[in-house]
């Protein structure tokens, strides 16, 4: 658990915080995006989780302790982190590169090289093929999941993640969103996510933290942000297609129904979002789809009339949301 109290940084020169009586509690596992306008506070504030930079006042406690009493190069060991532009050594293979912290806590060699091909397999590198490639023989997509390897290499309790895909393209982008999706359910880390993305942040948060003026605003589930923003700067920050997000958070499967459905009718995958569903819905004049499974068939039907009642449907508590990641 990471507990922020009360933190300030002004920097030298600067004629405004650049973070001012920030407070935020972050749960064990949980993956919290911080997210607002240039300029909030947001990267600075995760950089102070690590003692990259230190607070002018306040507190933070990782796991019980002030992180200013813990050595800084022992605080950081202990601590992944994934910045957007990598930052490989471009001297060292991928094995070596993601070898650097495990070295330096003086694994044995035998116990770093089999962590090493676990994590490319982990990131989906199949070691045979990468691990005695340099950096500059990948990709920017492939040298990001290094980047994750390496980050997770001493099997850190606490991720730290800077715009880690802001300088990839879109397609790359989204494919390694869904391949962080998939890690998430197998590591169960504590991560906090920087991004400008409200789309990212929808997508692989598990709250989401809005910050303006190197304060928090509102700090909330994916599903409570979109439906309902503290105020107009919220709001408007999230944007105005809030309903089509809230679909894309939920899956076809969790709300198919019982249905009697009409022969041929069209199908949709169990794991597609209700946004997917909205949009054949419509392109096949509201005609009501068949949801199906590849473990277990039909699963039920979608009409539009569901989805409709799916966003009026009052939000149940964090504890109890049907928001999943498994």
């Amino acid at each position: 658990m990471i507990v922020i109290e009360d933190v300030r940084k002004t920097f030298a020169g600067a004629a405004t915080p650049a973070v001012d009586g920030l407070s935020l509690t972050i749960g064990a596992g949980e993956v919290c995006v911080l997210i607002g306008p240039s300029g909030c506070g947001k990267t600075t504030t995760m950089r102070m989780i690590n003692r990259m930079v230190d607070p002018d006042g306040g507190r933070i406690l990782v796991d019980g302790t002030d992180i200013a009493t813990v050595d800084p190069v022992h605080l950081r060991r202990g601590i992944g982190y994934v910045i957007q532009q990598v930052g490989l050594f471009p001297h060292l293979t991928i094995a070596e590169n993601i070898a650097t912290v495990p070295q330096l806590l003086g694994w044995p060699p035998a116990r770093i090289a089999a962590r090493v091909d676990e994590l490319l397999a982990l990131v989906d590198m199949p070691p045979a093929e990468y691990r005695d490639r340099f950096p500059r023989a990948l990709s920017g997509g492939q040298r990001q999941r290094v980047g994750v390897a390496r980050a997770l290499a001493a099997d850190p309790p606490l991720l730290l993640m800077d715009e880690p895909f802001g300088a990839l393209d879109p397609l790359t982008r989204a494919a390694l969103q869904d391949e962080f999706l998939r890690l998430l359910r197998e590591l169960r880390k504590t991560i906090v996510f920087v991004t400008h993305d409200m789309d990212e942040a929808l997508k692989l948060g598990t709250r989401i933290a809005v910050l303006r003026h190197g304060r928090v605003v509102q700090v909330d589930t994916p599903e409570r942000l979109l439906a309902r923003p503290v105020d107009a700067f919220v709001e408007s920050f999230v944007g105005g297609d809030r309903a089509l997000k809230r679909l894309a958070l939920m899956t076809a499967g969790a709300l198919a129904a019982p249905m009697a459905l009409p022969p041929g009718a069209l199908t949709i995958a169990a794991g597609a979002t209700l946004r997917d569903a909205l949009a054949l819905l419509l392109d096949h004049d509201g005609a009501p789809l068949a949801v199906v499974d590849d473990a277990r068939g039909r699963v039920g039907g979608l009409t539009l009339e569901t989805l409709r009642g799916a966003l009026a449907a009052p939000l149940v508590d964090d504890a109890g949301s049907p928001r999943s990641r498994g």
